[in-house]
């Protein structure tokens, strides 16, 4: 419906006018005080005490007086709902009322932008826990993801929240990192395509998509938290920014974060190579820049590039960071007074400014007709705060569903001699730290372990059914029995003897071990929590070997954030399978693959280690980089990057090409066929990986250029037709410029990165060619219509 404007409605609240002729006239009214008060957020309800806060938080944080701050109007409202736990009715409402009450403090009646954590569902109480992004990794599944992330969006919006800081687009380098949890995987493409889903399901609700931690987060030196980035300009390039290039030109990103890091000397967040050269005039980027939490007033006090406030202030906004978060610190007072003094131009401030106001306003949120009220909370009396309590489910049937679709796709059968799917087992000995343990399938950016654990004393918000709940119910006749065995991480060897005996009278034995969630050292896993082997945390693999020892079958069980060297249990368990932090629904996916209700089709998006001190070590290692004759340390991994098991068996045959040369501008086309050999419906993930045996720079071995799930019935069969850009073969030259070269590819089809099925060589003609931001990312898959035996 049009809006009614008369002569003297401000240009500004014109909605019938251009928006960014609406935003320059409201540039031009403001003063200096509302200009910069549209740059940082507040955080309400804030700890500057204690440990439970972030390390530096307390030294960032301020007493808030939001009725001070109002007059000059307000950029952002920091994490509404995750902050302490509050029902989501009458959270909703405490944010309209904030809303409104912002609106009419400041001469214009701009709102505040509400941002919120949604790593792994909305980070609120109540609201659905999703599995962590390294499961979304293992489903290979870009459609799930986008629908969970609309799920996610959609609750989001329902109650007011404007900005979702998510995903998390950093490649694994080294596992030990504590944050390996929050990626998708080891792999550029992967991350790239299932990260760029994540945004145009989250963007389709409405939600402003935030990418994070650019760039350069996760190739820390020994895997530590915020230590600098040891990466040289062609590992940026080729394996870090191509999944944050991606999630922009193809999922249309409207917002990134820059990371905490250094890299060779330069804090991201002063780096204006990074964050104006690259992601805005040669990418094309047009949203804002946000702050990583403290980030901007880091440059001061961890960094050591700044001397003052202002000074961090003003390098910030010449890198290109446009809004500070979560709170005021250097954006307010000292960025005010540095452009008095003149230490600052105010041209500085309106080049962010302009982004800021231009979100806003494509939000609605200049219009004349702009409504704070959030759509769950319409056709309810709110006149009693308390009956509201309950009225908002942000933890719906079809969320769960959906949270368990993704579970079941994510866990992945590392190994199997025979024994799984069990088959009526009479006794089940459920024995480890995990075992019964609600909140093991749950990853650190979840609400119960993100803020929940601060207070003990409310409940968690959401049913979450741990792995002796689900198992008792899909094999309602076995006898269950549940030792602890050992902690997590407590090193507590006493109970071990006592799993032993237990396991020795039991049918199988099933053995959940893996991690806790936590931040800052107070998880095995999680923000803060590194590690300095990927050996099991505590006595686990004590409890894990002695159980192997009982004489009975083992099925180890992992519930973890990042993948595990196990030992011996590599090659003498029954079954493997490994499982990364999947959610409220996770503990019924890891029964239904143990019982064969549901057929495995999780792939590693992670290599497994064999050794645990091997790290750091990657699949995308260069021919030196993998093991050799020249060294004594072998990293090849226990289990492969892409590998997972199923319960059926699958042929791969009829593998054509069209054309065997094609110019470097070109593309190839690939047709072969797949075919369900085994008596079970199953799942294979096909990858492609292409590799360069010669090029002008060292390359990786192979590279996933492109991939598909194909379901199939027993003895169901179907043609696939693969087309490979040229593009998906390039790689930045010697000169740092992204190039295609002529010579020979080798195409390889698998079911993993070490399991190649079927392999051509194909041939790039021509010249040498330089690619620009056109460049096509994907090889594409189509199935032909399926047909039986």
């Amino acid at each position: 419906m049009a809006v009614e404007t008369t002569p003297s409605t401000p240009l500004w609240n014109d909605p019938s006018r251009p928006l960014t002729v609406r935003v320059a006239a409201l540039m031009e009214a403001m003063t200096l005080e509302e200009k910069t008060a549209q740059l940082h957020g507040v955080w309400v309800g804030a700890s500057d005490q204690g440990g439970e806060v972030a390390p530096h938080q307390h030294d960032m944080e301020e007493a808030v007086d939001l009725d001070a701050l109002m007059p000059t109007g307000l950029g952002q409202l920091t994490r509404p709902f995750g902050t302490v736990p509050v029902d989501p009715a009458l959270g909703a409402l405490s944010l309209h009322r904030t809303q409104a009450r912002i609106a009419s403090a400041n001469r214009f009646g701009i709102p505040a932008l509400a941002h919120e954590e949604c790593l792994a569902g909305f980070a609120a109480w109540g609201a659905t826990a999703y599995p962590v992004p390294l499961s979304w990794g293992a489903t290979f599944d870009p459609d799930t993801v986008r629908r969970m992330a609309a799920a996610i969006g959609r609750d989001m919006r329902s109650v007011g929240i404007h900005q979702g800081l998510a995903p998390v687009l950093d490649v694994v380098r080294d596992a030990r990192w504590g944050r390996v949890e929050e990626t998708i995987g080891e792999d550029p493409y992967l991350v790239g395509s299932i990260g760029t889903a994540y945004v145009q399901g989250l963007q389709s609700a409405g939600v402003i998509a935030t990418l994070k931690h650019f760039v350069g987060y996760s190739a820390s030196r020994a895997g530590r938290n915020l230590a600098p980035a040891g990466v040289g300009m062609r590992e940026r390039a080729d394996v870090l920014l191509p999944p944050f290039e991606m999630a922009i030109r193809e999922g249309g990103a409207r917002s990134v974060m820059h990371a905490y890091n250094d890299t060779d000397g330069v804090p991201a967040a002063a780096d204006r190579r990074l964050l104006t050269e690259l992601l805005r005039d040669t990418w094309g980027f047009e949203g804002t820049v946000v702050a990583d939490y403290f980030g901007i007033a880091f440059l001061k006090t961890l960094h050591g590039v700044a001397a003052d406030w202002a000074e961090a202030a003003r390098t910030a906004l010449t890198a290109g960071v446009d809004v500070e978060l979560p709170n005021v610190k250097t954006f307010g007072e000292p960025l005010v007074q540095a452009v008095k003094d003149g230490r600052i131009p105010e041209a500085l401030i309106d080049v962010a400014l302009r982004r800021v106001l231009l979100q806003k306003a494509q939000l609605g949120m200049l219009d004349p007709d702009w409504d704070p009220m959030p759509a769950a909370l319409r056709g309810i009396d709110l006149d009693d705060p308390e009956a509201l309590r309950g009225k908002v489910d942000l933890d719906p049937p079809a969320n769960r569903q959906l949270a368990r679709e993704i579970a079941e796709k994510a866990v992945v059968l590392l190994s199997n001699d025979g024994v799984l799917p069990l088959v009526e087992p009479r006794r089940i000995a459920l024995i480890g730290p995990n075992a019964a343990e609600a909140t093991a399938v749950l990853g650190c950016y979840s609400f119960p372990m993100h803020v929940g654990v601060q207070h003990p004393d409310t409940p968690v918000g959401i049913d979450l059914p741990t792995l002796h709940d689900t198992l008792a119910a899909e094999f309602p006749h076995a006898a269950i029995t549940v030792h602890r065995g050992t902690g997590i991480d407590d090193g507590d060897l006493s109970g071990i003897d006592e799993a032993v005996e237990a396991a020795r009278t039991a049918d199988i034995v099933i053995a959940v071990l893996g991690d806790r969630a936590g931040l800052f050292g107070r998880g095995t896993s999680g923000e803060g929590c590194d590690a300095e082997s990927l050996t099991l945390p505590g006595a686990q693999q004590n409890l894990l070997d002695a159980l192997l020892g009982s004489g009975r079958p083992v099925v180890t069980v992992l519930l973890a954030g990042r993948p595990y060297a196990l030992g011996r249990a590599v090659d003498e368990s029954a079954a493997i399978v490994q499982s990364f932090f999947p959610g409220a629904e996770g503990t019924h996916a890891i029964a239904g693959i143990l019982s064969g209700r549901t057929h495995p089709s999780g792939r590693l998006p992670v290599s497994v280690p064999r050794r645990p001190g091997a790290q750091p070590t990657t699949y995308l290692g260069a021919r030196l980089a993998q093991a050799s004759d020249v060294s004594n340390i072998d990293p090849t991994p226990a289990f492969s990057f892409g590998h997972g098991l199923s319960y059926t068996t699958f042929a791969w045959s009829d593998l054509t090409v069209e054309t065997q040369q094609a110019s470097t501008e070109s593309e190839f086309t690939l047709a072969f066929t797949i075919r369900n050999t085994g008596e079970r419906s199953g799942t294979e993930v096909v990858q492609l990986y292409l590799h360069d045996p010669v090029a002008s720079v060292v390359q990786p071995v192979q590279r996933l250029v492109g991939y598909s799930r194909v379901l199939l019935a027993p003895g169901e069969a179907r043609r696939l037709h693969v087309t490979v850009p040229a593009d998906v073969a390039s790689f930045t030259g010697r000169d740092g410029c992204r190039i295609v070269e002529p010579g020979e590819l080798d195409l390889r089809l698998g079911s993993s990165s070490t399991a190649t099925r079927l392999t051509t060589t194909v041939t790039l003609t021509g010249t040498s060619r330089e690619v620009d931001e056109s460049r096509r990312f994907h090889a594409i898959f189509v199935q032909e219509t399926t047909h039986e035996e």
